[in-house]
């Protein structure tokens, strides 16, 4: 009969193991840049999936010897996990030197060095975790539970301590459970296994708190500014979105796009102002003194649409900590709903935040919290809708407001003629113009207009641009006061109505030549407006050459990714411009690499057998069906739990709130779910296929309805909104408990069992880089179309091998006794 040993050690293990992984991840975000929190994902399953290979293939002297080894895990890993943690922050990777074809070659010993820090935690827990199912191989299903449900427990623990935790702090907290397990270990061994544990738990944390070197890099916007000449953090806000810093120092102004000819036009700059932090990224500029100077306003990129339209009842979107509403108002608006969707903005709007005051109360706004696709379910109520410019990267979930749905319901909000502003920034890529106009030009369709190029005016400066989509056509008088007001202010029209863009090329302001990313040089001659060369083609959905060189599909629910222009199929191109791609592309090239690598571990793993087919002692159904089975499962429900993160970020408006009750939620409900699987060995097969019902039916249910419940239930209270994610979640999280532990069993306790872990880590390893990969190139909806199709094919392929009696046995023996 195998060892039997207490299970609260594994759910302590697995606590520390996901607490850690998310810890690393928010260090990335804050350290470095949040693309590169990809290789913590891969770095942890690299780990998992490495340990059962070297279970498969030693598993009977692990099992002789697993009682002393699972009592000296839980030392060996409080000190991997420290060490690893001290040289990870130490390392000198630079994301902008990896980018350099000059500097390159040393960043990727940079990032073999991160593989060096962490594997070795990483292995080691998988050691542990695939040990305790060798172990307990006659209760498989309530092993795997206590491994879900211990993670589950860590991601809550986790995301409760950011509230309270600095990211650069919360590796120490984390391994105290870790040291925690060893007090739990069956047998003899415990109280030795507690003293060591005990010991190399003083020892990391002294590490960790006395020499954490831990910090922002250079590359990141807080950096020069936080060492200017007295510069100082005047107050901090510490959550799960993020760790936030309000900056004093004498570069901060307000961020607005004002006209070269401010001078000329008698007004003043922006004013000083606080900076505001989030993870080192700048986020909004907060006012020092309660009467906001917004002089400048007309002088804005933004003022046109309230010269067009005088006493406008406006929707803005993103408060811009106090100075948009101020310029709105200065502009003559008669009323403003402003929607902070941000926490931290909205509660500096309300209460302040630091010495930075709060906005004084003014009967013409209102404040809300809500997300612009939640706030505009009545039609003809406003005259503009107006998205400020730093609204998009102040929050993740903020994408949606420029997908075509969100801007489709913009304008039947509008009154007859409104206008809905959408800000683009074309500092980095011009081409991001094209795709928001492309955008606008699917909407505008949505909404039942035949004709958007008569419907949408372009125009800009030498950083932004805006564009104007209309329920009404766009006449001559308003084309008129759009080119005086663009005169005046030295700003160029890249399209109106109508428009010659060669006839317009002989008075461009700001040159914005066309560039050729194949050859990366300028292809135009003398002054040019590249937005205006392709706006009227991108109007009529025609073929421009933009097209062939960037993904400019427009922006919808379903892919709602802004920053993807890329074309991944011209990869080559890609690398040649590495150099120059915006930093927020860069998450699609990391993705790539993170599953090229996954890949080959995966087919690493899937050969073991191969190597040592006796050590395996395969089941009586043979080889192929595991090959398929345990893929699949890794596959579909990492699938299925991206998918539902994505949904819930919408129905949250928060993707950090979203994430956190999706991955606690669904490892929870498996968890339990898995504990059931022990009591239906006497008919796995049944089980399994009703499991595999449940998946399949709910993934079908949720493609058909799922998203037409979110957008009819967005003006909920929060509470209710997750409560219904929940609801969501459980009924198949629970069915997704089941087929693991139940393939699990029919492998029997020989190596087996820890390969089949190993193979299902390994391809979890590449469920999360290739579901992003489809999502971006495909949708969401075809993520959770393959989820179905793999949870099919798993039922097919499902390892039902006939149990020995000597198994059965042990088995209803082990029921009995719980």
């Amino acid at each position: 009969m195998t060892a039997r040993t207490a299970l609260v050690p594994l759910f302590l293990v697995s606590m520390a193991a996901v607490g850690y992984e998310t810890a690393l991840t928010r260090y990335f975000a804050v350290a470095k840049w949040s693309e590169y929190g990809y290789w913590v994902i891969s770095i942890v399953m690299v780990g998992f999936a490495f340990s059962g290979v070297v279970l498969a293939l030693f598993r009977d002297a692990f099992a002789r010897h697993g009682e002393p080894l699972l009592a000296g895990l839980p030392a060996l890993l409080v000190a991997t996990a420290a060490i690893g943690f001290h040289f990870t922050t130490t390392n000198p990777f630079n994301p902008l030197q990896l980018q350099n074809p000059a500097t390159w070659e040393p960043q990727i010993w940079n990032i073999a060095g991160y593989y060096a820090c962490l594997l070795p935690f990483f292995f080691l827990t998988g050691v542990f975790v695939s040990l305790s199912f060798v172990l307990n191989a006659d209760r498989i299903g309530l092993v795997y539970g206590y491994d879900l449900t211990g993670a589950g427990a860590g991601a809550a623990l986790v995301l409760a301590a950011m509230f309270v935790v600095h990211a650069f702090f919360l590796v120490p907290l984390l391994l105290v459970p870790l040291a925690a397990s060893a007090c739990f270990v069956a047998g003899r061994w415990r109280w030795v296994a507690a003293a060591a544990a005990g010991a190399a738990l003083l020892g990391a944390e002294a590490l960790l708190l006395l020499d954490n070197q831990a910090e922002f890099n250079d590359f990141k916007a807080i950096y020069a500014p936080l060492h200017t000449p007295d510069a100082r953090v005047v107050a901090t806000v510490l959550s799960p979105r993020g760790d936030y810093a309000l900056l004093d120092d004498f570069t901060e102004r307000v961020d607005t796009d004002i006209s070269n000819n401010a001078g000329m036009l008698g007004v003043p700059g922006p004013p000083q102002t606080f900076g505001l932090y989030r993870d080192g990224n700048r986020i909004a500029a907060l006012p020092r003194t309660g009467a906001l100077d917004v002089d400048y306003a007309a002088a804005s990129l933004d003022a046109l649409p309230y010269r067009l339209i005088p006493h406008a009842n406006v929707l803005l979107a993103g408060a811009s900590g106090g100075f948009r509403i101020a310029e709105v108002l200065a502009l003559g608006a008669a009323h403003v709903r402003v929607l902070e969707p941000e926490p931290v903005l909205l509660r500096s709007l309300e209460d302040g935040l630091g010495p930075s005051p709060a906005w004084r109360a003014d009967s013409r706004v209102t404040l809300s919290g809500e997300g612009p696709v939640a706030a505009v379910r009545d039609s003809g109520s406003y005259d503009i809708i107006d998205l400020s410019a730093d609204f998009l990267d102040a929050a993740d979930a903020n994408a949606t407001a420029f997908t075509v749905h969100a801007l489709a319901d913009y304008l039947h909000a509008l009154t007859p003629g409104g206008i809905v502003s959408i800000p683009v920034s074309i500092r980095d890529f011009p081409v991001y113009a094209l795709r928001i106009l492309g955008t606008a030009q699917a909407a505008l369709r949505a909404a039942g207009i035949a004709d958007p190029a008569s419907h949408t005016v372009v125009y800009r400066s030498a950083w932004g641009a805006r564009v104007l989509p209309s329920n009404h056509v766009w006449d001559a008088e308003r084309i008129a006061a759009l080119r005086r007001f663009s005169d005046e202010r030295s700003f160029d029209v890249s399209w109106y109505p109508g428009m010659d863009p060669a006839a317009a090329g002989a008075a461009i302001y700001n040159d914005l030549p066309a560039v050729s990313f194949a050859s990366g040089e300028v292809t135009s001659d003398g002054p040019d407006d590249a937005i205006a060369d392709e706006a009227r083609a991108v109007l009529a959905d025609a073929a421009t050459p933009s097209r062939s060189a960037f993904n400019l599909a427009p922006i919808t629910l379903d892919r709602p990714f802004f920053y993807a222009v890329l074309r991944l199929d011209q990869l080559d191109t890609i690398l040649k411009r590495l150099e120059i791609l915006p930093q927020a592309e860069i998450g699609a090239l990391i993705n790539l690499a993170v599953l090229a690598q996954a890949v080959v571990i995966a087919i690493l793993v899937l050969l073991v057998p191969l190597i040592a087919p006796r050590r395996l002692r395969l089941p009586e159904g043979g080889l192929l069906r595991p090959i398929v089975y345990f893929p699949a499962l890794g596959l579909g429900f990492l699938f299925i739990e991206i998918f539902v993160i994505e949904k819930a970020s919408l129905w949250l408006n928060d993707r950090t709130s979203g994430f956190a009750l999706v991955l606690t939620g669904m490892l929870v409900f498996s968890g339990l779910g898995s504990m059931l699987a022990d009591r239906l060995t006497q008919a796995p097969r049944r089980a399994m296929a009703l499991a595999c019902f449940v998946a399949v039916a709910w993934c079908g249910a949720v493609l058909a309805g799922l998203q037409p419940a979110i957008l009819a239930t967005l003006g909920l209270p929060w509470l209710v909104r997750a409560g219904l994610v929940l609801a969501v979640v459980a009924p198949v999280s629970l069915a997704l408990g089941l087929p693991f532990p139940l393939g699990l069993t029919n492998t029997g306790s020989g190596g087996m069992l820890p390969w089949a872990w190993a193979l299902n880590g390994a391809f979890s390893v590449v469920a999360t880089p290739l579901a992003n990969l489809i999502a971006r190139e495909a949708g969401f909806s075809r993520v959770l179309l393959s989820a179905a199709v793999l949870y099919v094919v798993a039922l097919v392929t499902y390892p039902a091998a006939r149990k020995s009696r000597a198994w059965q046995h042990l088995s209803a023996r082990s029921r009995a006794a719980e």
